[in-house]
């Protein structure tokens, strides 16, 4: 009789942790911020390239113009 109660109370006791850790959302929560973070980086840079658009294609232009040694 000990052995099954001492049995039953690992199952309970396990079955007990698997719940708790159901209910633990403190990574969940920071990963959806990470991935908000994420999407947030990836509008501001394709912005800028939209709005710098011209000013890149000169940089580049240039860049290379001096890799041919005519700069």
């Amino acid at each position: 009789m000990r052995l099954v109660n001492e049995a039953l109370l690992r199952v309970l006791t396990g079955w007990h942790e698997l719940q708790a850790r159901a209910k633990d959302e403190e990574g969940q929560t920071l990963a959806e911020y990470g991935l908000i973070m994420a999407v947030i980086a990836i509008a501001v840079v394709v912005t800028a390239v939209i709005a710098f658009r011209t000013a890149i294609i000169t940089a580049f232009e240039g860049a290379v113009d001096c890799l041919d040694g005519s700069c």
